[in-house]
């Protein structure tokens, strides 16, 4: 009974094992990540995206060239302006990124990019895979980074989710085995887990954090996430000046919102699908995932973008030059950080801090009742030139 079914499962997942396998010896043959110190010349690519993406990225860009500008004079820092990444142009070539913008975008060592579209079932678009999970593939970014940080909450958090493995690495190659029985697949690979978990502690390292957590649900998911904690354990031992503890999923939720406990977290490590929930959670305690930026890293490529959507709406409706800019600028923050820029990244933070919390002089309502996001630039690079 079934024997027929379950032939073809076992084929499919078959196919699938072969896929992981060939991806885990591409990892293992990869170098160490980029020293940006030892390059001659750092190219800052700024690719807009579609909507919204392209007013408010302009003036991230701004803002960075202010912080960047005798780098800039003196040759060390480019910025590349990158057009193209539209769901006009893409479902026209019915292509996630068109093949001259990922040749541009690969001639980046570091991108900071504008919302992108992503259709979805009744839209108006054909079905085009997103353009964020397509570079996160052909660009490798395997850890995706979002800070939180609520100053008058004692708040300062860094998360570092895995972004290729887990839960979402296989979404599409589930197998309904009956009509009675569907199985989705969990794949973690041991240079995968390292990768992340080592890039988080050299995190915490380089910008003088004192704790590492990991969540997982090892107790209960004990073969995929049971290797995810055992490799974490493993990479902590080479930190002996950091503490390094580890908390289920479930209770991490709680904790996040628990008043005594929440400010003693620094940095979290965390599988793909936990990362998406508990992030979300966390954006929404500093006011939303509208005010969060968010960095998705690989050993040769990073990418910083705005976690918002691209608000086609407000094209349409000619209001894109009152979208708020505060989630791109933030992710330019994290972007110097990457970089080495510590000093830099440290003072856009502090005027991200006073523009949109302490002090606020200007409101951003993404209407012509607000602010645009050309005034809000200015008021950030006004508070700079006063820190």
């Amino acid at each position: 009974m079934y024997e027929n079914e379950i032939e073809k499962a076992k084929e499919k997942f078959g196919e699938l094992l072969k896929k992981q396998l060939t991806r885990v010896e591409e990892m293992k043959a990869q170098g160490d990540f980029v020293d940006y110190k030892s390059l001659d010349k750092i190219v800052i690519g700024v690719c807009g995206g579609d909507g919204i993406g392209p007013a408010i990225t302009a003036q991230a860009q701004r803002v960075l060239e202010y912080l960047l500008k005798d780098d800039i004079e003196k040759g060390k820092i480019e910025f590349k302006v990158i057009d193209g990444l539209t769901i006009e142009r893409r479902a026209a070539e019915m292509a996630a990124i068109p093949a001259d913008v990922l040749k541009e975008l690969k001639q980046c060592d570091v991108i900071l990019k504008g919302p992108t579209t992503t259709p979805r079932k009744g839209d108006e678009w054909p079905n085009v895979e997103s353009a964020n999970v397509a570079m996160r593939k052909e660009l490798d970014l395997f850890a995706n980074v979002r800070p939180v940080r609520i100053p008058e909450l004692g708040v300062d958090w860094t998360f570092y989710r895995e972004n290729t493995e887990g839960g979402y690495a296989a979404g599409k190659e589930g197998v309904n085995v009956t009509d009675d029985l569907g199985i989705d697949f969990t794949v973690v690979t041991s240079p995968g887990c390292d990768r992340i978990i080592r890039a988080a502690f050299e995190f915490a390292k380089a910008n003088g954090k004192k704790r590492v957590t990991a969540v997982t649900k090892a107790n209960i998911i004990k073969t995929t996430d049971g290797k995810f904690l055992d490799t974490f354990y493993r990479i902590a031992k080479d930190y002996p000046d950091i503490m390094a503890d580890d908390w289920y999923i479930d209770i991490m939720t709680a904790k996040l919102i628990d008043e005594k406990r929440r400010r003693d977290f620094e940095v979290v490590v965390l599988p793909n699908l936990y990362g998406d929930i508990i992030t979300d959670e966390a954006a929404e305690l500093q006011g939303g995932v509208g005010t969060a930026g968010s960095a998705n890293i690989g050993k040769k490529y990073a990418m910083f973008e705005a976690i918002h959507g691209s608000a086609p709406r407000m094209v349409k409706e000619g209001r894109d030059k009152y979208a708020d800019p505060c989630s791109v600028i933030r992710a330019g923050a994290m972007l110097l950080n990457h970089i080495g820029y510590i000093e830099e990244s440290d003072k856009l933070y502090k005027a991200l801090d006073i523009c949109t919390i302490t002090e606020k002089k200007l409101t951003m309502t993404g209407r012509d009742t607000g602010a645009t996001g050309e005034e809000f630039a200015d008021y950030i690079m006004e508070t700079i030139a006063n820190l």
